[in-house]
């Protein structure tokens, strides 16, 4: 599947007592066939209330807390199998709600964000993480500086440019920033150029992924970071390479992304080895 462009693969792991190993997931990225961003891995429930426990599986074996792109993917996969249309999932992050409107378009409650160094977290104390000391360039003419930075369930850092978000090389700063020893966790990076109150283009290198076509946790830190720094409202659209999303800080402190999800095609695989092959094409 792919949440505008945001490969992911689904796997029903329900029934089963494994895991979708690291050793897997390198194999299954390593196929131009299965090239992905992220595996969202759909287990038993463990919660009461919950239909599934979701693990989340980046592309370099690593795990990771959140992915919103991925839980829309798992949300239209269910809303397909079961023909119901709202749904309550656990993953490592917490409890996230999804539900498919009736135009389509998918929406994930990816819970309320956090701002102390120590839950992002970072490895030192700043009192205010809406600005932090981390630049790439020269000290008096740094090409990125002074990020936002939160946690959306996972780590998020978002640096502020005027300009076109393509100007910058984040193929090449990813990796150094992803990999700072200010993040113990790693983090996803992301410039952000304001447009206007409510419109942000974004571009995200995410963290065990790399370049991404579209983030979602990173989408709902821009705009939890812009409106935190007073450059965007607490509702606004977020351009990224592979279209637009829709994000909303609600008064109850609550991150709400809506966005389209695609599935491309369906077929089985070993979750031990990552062998796999192709049922079916989608029309």
């Amino acid at each position: 599947m792919n949440g505008l462009g945001n490969q992911i693969i689904v796997v029903d792991m329900r029934g089963r007592t494994g895991r979708v190993t690291s050793a897997a997931a390198i194999a299954i990225n390593a196929a131009p066939g299965t090239k992905f961003d992220q595996i969202m891995a759909i287990h038993d429930p463990k919660m009461a209330g919950t239909v599934a426990y979701i693990e989340i599986i980046n592309s370099d074996g690593t795990l990771a807390q959140a992915c919103g792109n991925g839980m829309r993917c798992v949300v239209q996969a269910l809303t397909v199998e079961q023909g119901r249309q709202s749904f309550t999932f656990e993953t490592v992050a917490g409890i996230l709600f999804g539900q498919e409107r009736d135009d389509g378009l998918i929406t994930v409650d990816m819970g309320m964000p956090k701002f102390p160094w120590y839950d992002i977290p970072l490895a030192e104390e700043f009192a205010d993480t809406r600005k932090i000391e981390l630049q790439i360039g020269p000290i008096d003419a740094p090409l990125l500086h002074s990020p936002s930075v939160a946690s959306m369930g996972n780590p998020q850092a978002t640096f502020w440019v005027h300009d076109d978000v393509w100007n910058y090389a984040l193929d090449r700063f990813g990796p150094m920033l992803e990999n700072h020893p200010i993040f113990p966790e790693r983090a996803n990076i992301s410039i952000a150029q304001v447009v206007a109150p409510d419109k942000i283009i974004l571009r995200t290198w995410e963290r065990g992924a790399g370049l991404t076509e579209a983030c979602g946790t990173a989408a709902c830190a821009a705009v939890v970071n812009g409106a935190r720094t007073r450059r965007t409202g607490r509702a606004a659209t977020v351009t990224v390479p592979g279209g637009d999303l829709y994000i909303e800080w609600r008064d109850d402190d609550h991150v709400v992304l809506t966005g389209a999800a695609e599935r491309e095609w369906t077929g089985t695989l070993d979750p031990v080895s990552g062998i796999w092959a192709r049922n079916d094409v989608a029309a």
